[in-house]
């Protein structure tokens, strides 16, 4: 399934853990990764940017955190990133370049690529956001099935197996997601789709769509 990839989905050149995706081909393989990957990538880092602030978190010297932020690490949030008021990040989490993460923000085990934007009531669990992708207030990433059971992605008619229990969506670069809508376990966008607010998807959407509500997909003009 060559579109569900991380070459499909995702320019490389805008995120700081563009090391870590070129060693997988899908990007939910990334998921059980983060955290060691960040702790080890965190030594690493040029110390006349960032700062490391508390015990496995660095931040850059030009992010911007609110006093309200709750931060817990291993947590890496690069250069000229945002974190309004009352954000919530519950570490193995990097933030891109840019970024911002809102009010009342929840972010969990997740990769948010250079200039997303999630800055309304939002909760990212165990997701990959790419390049300047965007999501209206409310929206949310389920990452866990009621049944606990493994995630699987459909795509073309096809079940593909992830391997793994928890897992949100898997966003594409330029998307937008509407306020409201509900990415179900399993959700994979392809890059420069719409997604209409109070949404409920599932499943792979196209790139280059338009999605409308469940079984009404169209390609933008």
């Amino acid at each position: 399934m060559e579109k569900l990839t991380v070459k499909k989905l995702y320019d490389l050149d805008h995120t700081i853990a563009k090391s870590l995706f070129e060693s997988i081909t899908y990007p939910w393989e990334a998921l059980p990764l983060i955290k060691d990957y960040v702790l080890k990538l965190g030594d690493t880092l040029d110390s006349s940017k960032f700062d490391k602030i508390a015990d496995d978190i660095w931040v850059a010297k030009s992010a911007t955190i609110a006093p309200s932020a709750s931060l817990n690490g291993p947590l890496i949030i690069d250069e000229n990133a945002e974190i309004r008021h009352c954000a919530f990040i519950r570490g193995s989490a990097i933030v891109g370049k840019g970024a911002v993460v809102g009010n009342s923000t929840e972010l969990k085990n997740s990769i948010l690529f250079d200039n997303v934007q999630v800055p309304h009531y939002n909760y990212v669990g165990d997701s990959i956001y790419g390049y300047k992708s965007h999501t209206g207030a409310g929206v949310i990433a389920s990452n866990l099935k009621s049944d606990k059971t493994l995630v699987t992605v459909f795509c073309d008619g096809e079940k593909v197996e992830t391997g793994v229990k928890k897992f949100g969506a898997m966003i594409g670069d330029f998307v937008e997601v509407g306020c409201n809508s509900v990415m179900n376990p399993g959700t994979v966008i392809g890059k420069n789709s719409n997604v209409y607010p109070l949404s409920f998807v599932r499943g792979y959407v196209e790139e280059g769509s338009i999605y409308k509500r469940q079984g009404e997909v169209v390609k933008k003009r």
